[in-house]
């Protein structure tokens, strides 16, 4: 969640620090918008011959081959890297303060991809413009088509370089998108058949039914999902995240926001000064792993470490944006199911 109080942030600048969605700007491609969801067409599309891909804008990207030139969203690239797909050039979180990869970019070698802008509203267009792009890719955070981290003050001139292709991550369950990520690798030319892709999935499926077990198995243990930031404390609703709908879908028991807190927010998040941090009771909290966020084992607040779950040592890290591959969402079902497995009552 973002680095800074809501009274200083206007709607869009609170979440785009660091929050749930951001309104970036919708990048238009050519082709139909006459559907929400679309799907890909893949035929002929691997390697040679004429290219399409419909995205979840409904917006259909026609090139006369597969696109070589791929700039992407880091999160993006780092999914499509897992399929065997490189990009060019990303854009968002890609490297630390330190110059290592940022948890964003995954497995990816971030020395050799071209970052046109590593935080919120920065995008070199120049940069961009000299990789002479096929096509640009990112996930959308809203049901507008907003494509995440492309800045609104460049959003036109970086429209007219290369078309866009949207992947929803709005308000639907994991599986949604990790579908539509799968199908566009596939279209781009990845191997979906090879080893490492089939039992990727396989794994996640088993870390899925171990985690609907053990909610099932102990359906009192209470669930909190925050996210801190020097002056607030960010507690999320289960509502509109991906890997939250999809969690409790399987049975998890999430702590929710008050409804007056959800619709000042958009249904994202309730914000709690540090004073106020004891105000849900819970036994596990799943904390943002995002280098925006301030990390547990940096909170100094002792209201923090007076709460029952940090006292307990049921701390886990949740993967707040995941990176939609299935190799990179099996950890975070599998910590999810390991916590509740392991968690005392302590609420």
């Amino acid at each position: 969640m973002p680095n800074a109080t809501t009274a200083r942030l206007s709607r869009r600048g609170l979440l785009a620090a660091g929050g749930a969605l951001g309104l970036g700007a919708v990048l238009t491609a050519c082709g139909d918008d006459d559907a929400k969801d679309g799907g890909a067409d893949t035929k002929g599309a691997a390697k040679s011959g004429p290219w399409s891909f419909k995205d979840d804008r409904g917006t259909t990207v026609k090139l006369g081959e597969a696109p070589k030139n791929i700039v992407a969203f880091t999160g993006v690239a780092a999914a499509l890297y897992d399929y065997g797909i490189e990009v060019k050039g990303v854009f968002g979180p890609t490297t630390t303060k330190d110059g290592k990869a940022d948890v964003q970019a995954g497995d990816m070698d971030v020395s050799k991809v071209t970052v046109l802008g590593n935080v919120w509203d920065q995008f070199n267009v120049e940069k961009y413009a000299a990789l002479a792009p096929d096509v640009l890719i990112s996930t959308m955070f809203d049901d507008a088509g907003t494509l995440w981290y492309v800045p609104e003050a460049s959003k036109d001139k970086i429209a007219k370089l290369a078309p866009s292709v949207g992947i929803s991550v709005f308000d639907r369950q994991l599986t949604a998108p990790l579908q539509r990520m799968w199908e566009l690798a596939e279209s781009l030319g990845a191997d979906m058949t090879a080893a490492k892709v089939t039992e990727a999935k396989k794994r996640f499926e088993a870390a899925s039914e171990r985690l609907r077990k053990a909610a099932k198995a102990k359906p009192e243990i209470k669930v909190l999902v925050g996210s801190a930031s020097p002056e607030l404390f960010y507690v999320s609703g289960s509502n509109l995240s991906i890997d939250l709908e999809y969690f409790k879908a399987l049975g998890v028991n999430f702590v929710e926001p008050t409804e007056v807190a959800k619709k000042a927010t958009g249904g994202w998040f309730e914000s709690l000064s540090w004073e106020n941090v004891d105000k849900h009771k819970a036994d596990v909290i799943m904390m943002d792993d995002r280098s925006s966020a301030i990390q547990p084992a940096d909170i100094t607040e002792a209201t923090w470490k007076q709460l029952p779950a940090v006292k307990a040592g049921q701390v886990i890290a949740r993967s707040t944006e995941p990176i939609l591959s299935y190799d990179k969402c099996v950890a975070p079902v599998e910590a999810l199911a390991e916590a509740i497995e392991k968690a005392r009552k302590v609420s």
